[in-house]
């Protein structure tokens, strides 16, 4: 009896250590442009805002294995991995075109005579920030033209939490016009995450694109065998086809060291344009992108939103990221959904 007993109480103990929620850990670097997220120790992001990159990231990010999810480059490089666009960085929020300026491709590989044809985000200041089952960090920032004049105040609210030994990242962004402000029908928005090179879809042909200003970036065919990666979304469509496509959430997947790997983002259905296009393409480049229409097919109508001065935009995302023998399933996905739509209904 007293060895039941024993047996007992230490299931008991053990199934009370296992439900323990995990804890997150925000600690601002007191050197850098930096606020380092961990969750039970291990390294999850780092929210990077240097004025150097023209918009604060999340950067680098890993999975719960400690795989790195996000493509190094341009600021720490890693051996073999695409060296295009060097604006896609992490995680980020910005648009291509507002009043005419792009947001989106702004990077140190614009030519100086061409800067005033984009706009930066410069970092405020941290707002707040919270250590505990969920970490917190809210932030103000100021999206500029090239004089550093304001059209939109910007902020942002992150949520880092573990999830059923998923680790997820909610972003809650709220934009508020300080002048009259246009964002206008164009493919480059607006959450946008570049990943890793085993994440990318395997091409066979060396592609062109050319930003709204016609600066070209080349974007070469894979010559080796790590990119592995394929999208699939809620309407059950994959690969490269996911481009374009209105879809409530999306996924990307691909087999990394040992595990597969699945990083999904989710769309909420009080974002206007529920659910979004997403500019998703084969190379690494994932976004989902509510301001685009006839850009994506020519049977769409324009799409052109207004804001007035004070009045504001919010849009919220949830981006999950997954390590384990299998992806990410349907039924997974719809409980992820399920509690993500149930949140940040207030603005």
């Amino acid at each position: 009896m007293k060895k039941i007993s024993f047996l007992v109480s230490l299931f008991l103990f053990a199934v009370a250590v296992y439900a323990q929620p995990s804890k997150v850990l925000l600690t601002q670097d007191t050197k850098n442009p930096l606020v380092h997220v961990t969750i039970d120790g291990k390294f999850f992001t780092n929210f990077f805002f240097p004025d150097t990159i023209a918009k604060p990231v999340l950067y680098p990010i890993h999975a719960p294995n400690g795989t790195m999810i996000t493509r190094g480059y341009p600021v720490t490089p890693l051996a073999g991995e695409p060296t295009d666009h060097p604006h896609h960085l992490g995680l980020w929020l910005n648009f291509g075109d507002v009043n005419g300026l792009d947001f989106w491709n702004n990077s140190f590989a614009i030519p100086a005579d061409k800067k005033h044809l984009y706009g930066n985000i410069r970092m405020g200041k941290i707002l707040e920030m919270k250590s505990g089952t969920t970490g917190f960090l809210r932030y103000d920032a100021y999206w500029n033209d090239h004089k550093e004049n304001t059209l939109l105040n910007e902020e942002t609210r992150y949520y880092f939490k573990a999830l059923n030994g998923y680790w997820v990242i909610d972003r809650v962004t709220r934009l508020t016009a300080k002048m009259n402000v246009q964002f206008k029908d164009n493919k480059e928005g607006m959450l946008g995450l570049r990943m890793a090179h085993e994440l990318q879809i395997p091409a066979v042909e060396t592609k062109k694109f050319k930003d709204a200003n016609g600066i070209e970036t080349i974007v070469k065919a894979v010559t080796d065998t790590i990119a592995n990666g394929t999208y699939l979304n809620s309407n059950g469509i994959k690969g490269d086809d996911v481009w374009g496509k209105k879809a409530e959430w999306n996924m990307m997947y691909a087999k990394m060291k040992n595990d597969s790997i699945s990083v999904l983002i989710l769309d909420h259905p009080l974002n206007e344009g529920y659910p979004t296009y997403w500019h998703a393409r084969g190379y690494g480049l994932f976004a989902a992108n509510p301001m685009g229409s006839n850009v994506f097919s020519k049977s769409n109508p324009e799409f052109k939103r207004n804001l007035q001065p004070g009045q504001a935009i919010v849009y919220r995302y949830r981006i999950v990221f997954a390590a384990g023998k299998k992806i990410l399933d349907r039924s997974s996905i719809e409980s992820l959904k399920k509690e993500f739509t149930q949140l940040y209904l207030s603005n």
